[in-house]
């Protein structure tokens, strides 16, 4: 399984798409909103993605909820991480206990047609970031962690396995890292007692599958963006924190990676840091830079990391529908939708 994670341009695969799926480089494929229209449409594509690679390939989605849903005709829509603790008037259990109903949910409906994994949950802070907002579960590092705990316990139970973004917290600096460069000028001490603290405990509890680093440089640790620093990802991440699972970057075609260079110095400094998968996605001439000339390899490490985040939920969509878990779990999402307007 490559290191690279690419995306493909339409509702269909065009014949480079299958060309570039097939190169051993290629490990991973990201899907957004311009690749769907139906659930119908939508497996096969993915169908006809998994045959063009005849290899193992991990297939991943942005389908946190609220603002960042991927496909919605057909699906289910899931809340906002940030509305739980909101609509229940701060009663931690019952938050609690709607994160892992959505969780279980989302992952459900998004294994039905073929993926394995959406990058969830956000575990920033919510404070004063532009991009982050409702994403987050709270403004509170008490309530994030429990909150964060039951939607990947939901995730869990239906076969998924998680990705806590964006290490070691996003949520304290405004600027929007798709289109600025952030800055963080905070000493570590309160990057740690603050911001790292969810990733720090849910690593503990052996809950986190998968990290993926923000593009924000904090100038107290390194001058580098933490997805492109070795003192991040291997001193702190894996040494201090002993994460052993699959770290992903974030879109190297953010803006907030260009520091670093171009595509080809961003993908080679992230895998040199730590990254096992590295995303190179809405840029398809970039993609092809980087396949055809970046100094990147295939880690066997790397390989047993992200092949442990491939789906274990074979159920199709028609199946799924018809089962009583999904009956259940969508009964309770629609009547939480409903008392959330009722709250607004």
């Amino acid at each position: 399984m490559g290191p690279i994670m690419m995306d493909v341009l339409g509702t269909s695969l065009t014949e480079q798409d299958k060309e570039l799926v097939q190169h051993p480089l290629v490990g991973g494929l990201i899907l957004f909103s311009r690749n769907f229209e139906s659930i119908s449409q939508l497996t096969e594509l993915i169908t006809q993605l998994r045959q063009a690679a005849n290899k193992p390939l991990l297939i991943g989605v942005d389908h946190e909820g609220g603002r960042v849903q991927r496909f919605r005709d057909g699906f289910s829509e899931i809340p906002s991480m940030g509305s739980f603790i909101e609509n229940t008037d701060g009663r931690l259990a019952l938050a609690s206990a709607h994160a892992k109903n959505a969780g279980a949910l989302m992952a459900m409906e998004v294994q039905a047609v073929g993926i394995d994994i959406s990058f969830a949950p956000v575990l920033d802070v919510n404070g004063i970031s532009e991009v982050i907002g409702k994403r987050a579960f709270s403004e509170n590092i008490e309530e994030i962690t429990p909150l964060a705990n039951a939607f990947i316990h939901g995730m869990r139970s239906a076969g998924m396995k998680c990705t806590a973004k964006h290490f070691p917290g996003h949520g304290s600096v405004q600027a929007d890292s798709h289109i600025a460069m952030p800055v963080d000028p905070r000493p570590f001490s309160d990057i740690y007692q603050h911001d790292l603290r969810p990733f720090e405990q849910l690593i503990q509890e052996a809950l986190i599958d998968a990290v993926m680093p923000a593009h924000v440089i904090y100038p107290d640790v390194d001058d580098k963006s933490v997805g492109f620093s070795q003192k991040w990802l291997a001193q702190i991440l894996r040494n201090d924190l002993n994460f052993k699972g699959a770290i992903f970057s974030d879109d190297l075609s953010m803006h907030g990676a260009s520091s670093i260079g171009g595509f080809i110095e961003r993908a080679e400094a992230a895998q040199a840091a730590g990254c096992d998968m590295l995303l190179v996605c809405n840029n398809r001439d970039a993609c092809i830079d980087v396949i055809d000339n970046a100094n990147i390899s295939i880690n066997p490490a790397s390989e047993i990391r992200l092949k442990a985040m491939l789906k274990t939920n074979s159920m199709d969509w028609k199946t799924m529908q018809a089962s009583k878990a999904w009956q259940t779990l969508n009964r309770a999402n629609q009547s939480y939708l409903a008392q959330e307007v009722m709250h607004d």
